[in-house]
């Protein structure tokens, strides 16, 4: 069977592509490898890095033993790893192929990845099939401060649906993170992370910005855009 043809990650890579790689785990629709990046003040952070099918790429930080990162794009493995000179994840962040650093750019682990950027099409999709919707603020009515709003799941998509309606919408009205008009509002430069599968400080792209799938939108609300998408779905 050709490399890369079915989708498990069985048969992603060919044993000769992959041969050298420290770590190599396959599992059903992705690979797992040994990473890391280098910064010249903390020295290595390691991880462990998932090539998807799909084309996502997805690293579990290990640079300390109580290190709770996990689910990082490339992009914030290396800001995370302190790297002077960020923003080329590519070069930056590497693999160990027969004992010798070398950069995902070098290896054919991008191959998916560089794939699924040039055949976007506006209706990205994340490695687990479902639609990727990027965090999203709402400001609170009486504070005037923003807040986050994580939309992985369809109970998270509905709480944020429900507060955009809420045109008195306030702090007390989140159901989890017990927050309040007294919590500080997140820093600026925090803020520019959405969560977005291609690019963590994403300000809006059609990778990440869905507009409209059965997760964020509700046949039970009759606001007119869930009224729509459900008609057109019934269609």
């Amino acid at each position: 069977m050709e490399s890369g043809v079915a989708r498990d990650g069985a048969f992603m890579f060919s044993d000769e592509e992959l041969d050298g790689i420290s770590g190599l785990r396959r599992a059903g629709d992705y690979i797992e490898v040994t990473c890391g990046c280098t910064s010249h003040r903390y020295g290595d952070a390691v991880g462990r890095l998932r090539v998807f099918v799909g084309g996502d790429l997805e690293i579990s930080c290990e640079c300390t033993p109580g290190c709770q990162e996990d689910k990082l794009t490339p992009a914030a493995f290396e800001k995370h790893s302190g790297r002077e000179t960020a923003r080329k994840w590519k070069s930056n962040v590497w693999v160990i192929v027969n004992g010798e650093k070398v950069p995902l750019s070098k290896t054919v682990l991008l191959k998916y990845y560089n794939k699924a950027s040039k055949n976007a099409n506006g209706h990205h999709k994340s490695h687990n099939g479902r639609p990727c919707h990027r965090d999203e603020f709402v400001r609170c009515t009486k504070c005037n401060k923003e807040r986050r709003f994580r939309l992985r799941t369809k109970e998270e998509c509905r709480i944020h649906h429900d507060a955009l309606a809420n045109r008195s919408w306030k702090c007390a009205d989140l159901p989890y993170d017990k927050i309040t008009c007294d919590n500080d509002e997140e820093r600026a430069s925090r803020k520019v992370y959405r969560g977005c599968s291609r690019s963590p400080t994403c300000s809006g792209c059609t990778s990440c910005v869905c507009f409209g799938c059965d997760i964020c939108r509700f046949s039970d609300c009759s606001c007119q855009t869930c009224v729509d998408f459900t008609r057109n779905a019934e269609a």
